[in-house]
């Protein structure tokens, strides 16, 4: 048994972390980004070339039937970038599956997505959109020098399209701490947002949501370079909140690799520790996937600190 299972044990008397649903399955369509952030804890990069087949596509597409969920989290790398996103999208939206894209926002400004947010807008995407700060100079520090500017410029084209003001196009932003420290209250934050993001650039969103830093991929090797992932751990660790763990993404979700290996979450799946109820999409037993154990690790400490964090926010107030 791991720390953070021990942690578990002390607070809620099990041993062990299990699934309490399928309501989300999350999809990594591959490894390409027009982006290399600091912070990226799959290590995506313009230079990557793992894709996700139109098979391992169909596959999924199969568990969603059987296995009756109607959300799917579309991310990557940048999946923008794919080219058979708008054909995979197309086949969810005539089973009437709800389709979000987590999308760095810049890759609207690159040709290849030319149209895209025409598309996204036509189908009701929704979109959760990366912005670690609402200042240039820490976004830019964290994303790439130049990113800031084409992220508010692909957040006007959305809003002109109704992304952030229509209530059928979602728009969310997703800030994550531009060091080792925990995010800030969520609504508070989001208040700034959206006072700053207005009055410096007449931008609207929906919701903002914070998500610590895990100490996994390119922040890890950041940390290590820094002497300084074992603070970061340690404050983790110490701030563990067991009021977050009936909210945790993985006992509701399971995130599938561009090749189609199953994992509890988009972090086991950086870490490749492959879920315990069966390795691949394809035939994968739905009634194992809804009461499998949890496989968990120290970094998992990362969302279950403070107020919690998860791919969609904070997990209490």
């Amino acid at each position: 048994m791991n720390d953070f299972l021990h942690s578990v044990a002390s607070h809620t008397g099990s041993t062990v972390l299990t699934s309490l649903a399928l309501t989300t399955i999350q999809v990594n369509l591959g490894m390409r980004c027009n982006l290399e952030c600091h912070h990226c804890h799959v290590a995506a990069s313009p230079r990557r070339q793992e894709s996700m087949t139109w098979q391992t596509m169909t596959e999924i597409l199969d568990l969603l039937d059987r296995s009756g969920c109607r959300y799917v989290d579309l991310t990557g790398g940048a999946p923008e970038l794919h080219p058979l996103l708008r054909r995979f999208i197309d086949a969810l939206w005539e089973r009437s599956i709800a389709v979000q894209v987590r999308t760095n926002l810049t890759v609207h400004t690159e040709p290849a997505a030319a149209g895209l947010a025409e598309y996204f807008s036509a189908r009701k995407v929704r979109l959760v959109g990366s912005m670690p700060c609402y200042l240039e100079q820490n976004v830019d520090a964290q994303r790439g020098v130049g990113t800031y500017t084409r992220s508010v410029a692909a957040l006007r084209l959305l809003n002109q399209l109704g992304y952030g003001l229509q209530p059928d196009l979602t728009l969310d932003l997703v800030y994550n701490p531009g060091g080792p420290s925990l995010p800030p209250d969520q609504c508070r934050l989001e208040a700034d947002y959206r006072r700053e993001l207005q009055l410096r650039h007449g931008v609207v969103f929906s919701h903002l949501l914070t998500i610590a830093n895990m100490p996994i991929g390119r922040f890890r090797v950041d940390l290590r370079r820094q002497n300084r992932e074992m603070t970061y751990r340690a404050l983790l660790r110490d701030a563990f909140n067991p009021g977050t763990l009936k909210g945790l993404m993985c006992r509701s979700q399971i995130s599938v690799g561009w090749d189609g290996a199953l994992y509890d979450c988009d972090f086991n799946l950086a870490l490749g520790l492959a879920i315990s109820a069966g390795g691949r999409v394809t035939h994968a037993n739905v009634q194992r996937l809804l009461a499998r154990p949890i496989v968990t690790g120290e970094h998992c400490f990362g969302c279950t600190a403070g107020s919690g964090s998860s791919c969609r926010g904070a997990l209490v107030a």
